[in-house]
């Protein structure tokens, strides 16, 4: 049963403390029940349902103006804030109500064009019923229990055994005007009504205070769990047991397969793999029963998610990657053939989307989203979660009913619809997947925002990384930060694990990681020569192999930086025991370049000098400058610029030659100039 979240004491603080911010009482309530309802998902999930309230504002010439406050596009519910609810001229939009129809165009120039702030996102594509519906409050809803109703062949005949008159129901038509004017009909013919629902969409609620709005809400959801709940199967499952043998080489297939079958070859996928058992069970049964899964449970989510999963039987995976290849070519033929229907029959000539699949429904190994990035293949998987216990829950109750593909289509390639994920450009490392070592140092420090700023996906690693207050103050609530000593093998193992779990994938590994012992060469031990090796050299080939090796797996042109050092060909005097392993680096890098060009792998370096870092430190430049009779200064400066060379002008190196993609064993020199050190 959902619970009923408001609490007196904490809106009125809400209010008080939005009220600071110049924010209105209605505003400040409209905002704290969204984000009651908001942050659970099975209410609302990313970005799906909206609400509003009707008030008032004081426009630029002093009069009062009603206005409708909606919720904008590109806004989640569950973080949202009063920008996030721009306020449309409420007047404007009610005058649309005695229009026989309007375009898409239309309405949206309309809803912009009285936009109070037109700095404000785009109103919802829901707006105009949340205009003609007469109520303070409104809220639209996708609950799992509403979407399980909705999608019932037998959905008419429940709702009015469950509540009577007391709720419209309305055919499925799709967002804008036409909805809106036949709901509010439906509305006015049955007055008595307190909520609405639209077949294999959602529930609309409503409400003359924030209060009793999100009040009837959960009052009408949790009518229809508690019928949920009577109706509960007797019938248990067998436990799902997963395949672990095959779950790491179907991750690895899936990423090679979708490369090889890509249009766009430098697209980048990250995979999401939820396994959890009960989730297992219903995938399954519902595999095993050859149940025809041509639908969505509510056609918002067919832009994410597209109409229908790809579904891998144990027996197809299990005989190797041409057969999960075989059914990824089936899907994606299946695809140009619903687009080629739903085109043929649409108002306009469309473009086709990617025909590839976005999640996978794999037997014995669970739900699997395909996203550009980690975030997407999050919500992926969270939306596809909720379809497949809908989807169940209804077949146990009668029956799984969705619209038709040319519904679904038209919701596809609906422009509005479109507008909400082609909104942000994307850079050329836009979902890149990339492991930085010595994150913290000051080389590493610039190389992760370095690449953060570019739009790649980071996973930042040194020895105390996830302890360093800084680190975690000023990276990206995105990165994953990864405790690792690059020198045992068990944690470079984690390493890989991490980028497995989190991504399925890695496309660019930046070895960046390094100490730098000092001394004369007939004075060192062993032992201390070794260290260095450990770090300075295997620890380097460790991860280079390991992400070498993962590229070929996966088919992918992944690139491997390697921070080498202008020690490599410039020795230092008592120096020798950082400069030995990073010639040895050096070469390692070329013999990599040529041995991995075959498939599309770069392997490049950098050598740079005299950057502050964790090697560079204050006492360093102190006793080589003093060495040298050179100021701190001169010293740092001492190249042909005769300026300093910092981080940042590393970390820009690396992200340069990381788009280079017709450039490999080169080793790029980042020192001010030094001809000594010169590679040509």
């Amino acid at each position: 049963m959902f619970k009923n979240l408001w609490n007196d004491v904490v809106a009125q603080s809400f209010v008080e403390s939005q009220k600071e911010k110049g924010i209105g009482y209605d505003v400040a309530l409209r905002v704290y029940t969204s984000r009651l309802i908001g942050g659970d998902a099975e209410l609302v999930m990313h970005g799906g349902g909206n609400t509003s309230c009707k008030t008032n504002l004081t426009d630029v010439y002093g009069q009062t103006t009603d206005v409708l406050c909606i919720k904008g596009s590109g806004w989640d519910l569950g973080q949202i804030e009063a920008q996030g609810l721009p306020a449309v001229r409420l007047k404007q939009l009610l005058k649309l109500r005695d229009l026989e129809s309007l375009n898409d165009v239309d309405m949206v120039n309309v809803q912009r064009s009285n936009l109070i702030d037109q700095k404000s996102p785009n109103p919802s594509v829901e707006t105009l019923l949340h205009a003609f519906l007469p109520y303070k409050f409104v809220e639209h809803t996708h609950s799992s229990p509403f979407l399980i109703l909705a999608n019932l062949p037998d959905c008419e005949k429940i709702t009015e055994d469950l509540f009577g008159d007391n709720l419209g129901i309305v055919p499925y038509i799709m967002p804008g005007f036409s909805l809106a004017k036949t709901a509010i009909e439906i509305h006015d013919s049955r007055p008595q009504v307190s909520g609405l629902i639209l077949q294999k969409h959602g529930h609309f609620t409503w409400g003359d205070s924030a209060e009793s709005s999100y009040e009837r809400l959960i009052e009408q959801t949790n009518v229809v769990q508690k019928w949920l709940d009577k109706k509960a199967s007797k019938t248990t499952y067998p436990i799902a047991k997963i395949d672990a043998a095959h779950r790491v080489g179907i991750i690895n297939d899936i990423q090679f397969l979708l490369s090889q079958f890509s249009e766009d070859k430098n697209t980048s996928f990250s995979l999401k793999i939820i396994d959890d058992n009960e989730l297992l069970q219903k995938i399954n049964f519902l595999i095993n029963e050859n149940v025809n899964l041509n639908g969505v449970v509510t056609p918002d989510h067919v832009i994410r998610i597209k109409c229908k999963p790809i579904i891998l039987e144990k027996s197809v995976y299990k005989n190797g990657r041409d057969n999960i290849g075989n059914e990824i070519k089936k899907y994606i033929d299946w695809y140009r053939k619903y687009f080629d229907t739903g085109n043929k029959n649409s108002d306009e000539s469309k473009v086709m989307l990617s025909p590839l699949p976005k999640v996978f429904w794999v037997e014995d190994i669970g739900l699997i989203g395909v996203g550009a990035t980690l975030s997407e293949a999050q919500i992926l998987t969270d939306l596809a979660s909720q379809n497949v216990r809908v989807i169940f829950e209804c077949l146990r109750l009668g029956g799984f009913s969705p619209v038709s593909e040319q519904d679904y289509f038209d919701m596809e390639y609906w422009s509005l619809e479109q507008a909400k994920l082609n909104s942000k450009s994307k850079s050329e490392l836009f979902g890149k997947v990339v492991l930085i070592t010595g994150a913290a140092g000051g080389i590493g420090y610039e190389i992760v925002k370095a690449f953060e700023a570019a739009g790649a996906q980071v996973v930042a690693t040194d020895v105390d990384i996830e302890n360093n207050t800084q680190i975690i103050n000023d990276f990206s609530s995105k990165t994953i930060l990864r405790n690792a000593d690059l020198t045992s093998i068990a944690d470079v193992d984690g390493l890989f694990e991490c980028l497995f779990s989190h991504y399925g994938t890695l496309d660019i590994l930046i070895s960046n990681a390094g100490i730098a012992p000092q001394g004369a060469m007939v004075e060192m031990t062993l032992e201390s020569l070794k260290k260095s090796f450990d770090i300075n050299f295997f620890a380097h080939f460790a991860l280079a192999s390991r992400a070498g090796k993962l590229f070929m797996e996966q088919g992918k042109e992944g690139q491997i930086l390697v921070n080498i050092s202008k020690q490599a060909v410039n020795p230092g005097k008592n120096f020798g025991a950082y400069g030995l392993p990073k010639s040895s680096l050096m070469f390692f890098v070329k013999q990599l370049a040529l041995e991995l060009g075959d498939y599309g792998i770069r392997v490049n370096g950098i050598n740079a000098d005299r950057i502050r870092s964790g090697i560079v430190s204050a006492e360093f430049i102190k006793s080589r400058s003093k060495s040298r009779s050179l100021s701190e200064d001169e010293y740092m400066t001492s190249n042909l610029l005769s300026k300093e060379v910092t981080g940042k002008h590393v970390a820009q190196g690396f992200l340069m030659l990381a788009k280079s993609f017709r450039t490999t064993g080169h080793v790029l020199t980042v020192d001010g100039g030094n001809i000594e050190a010169s590679l040509r």
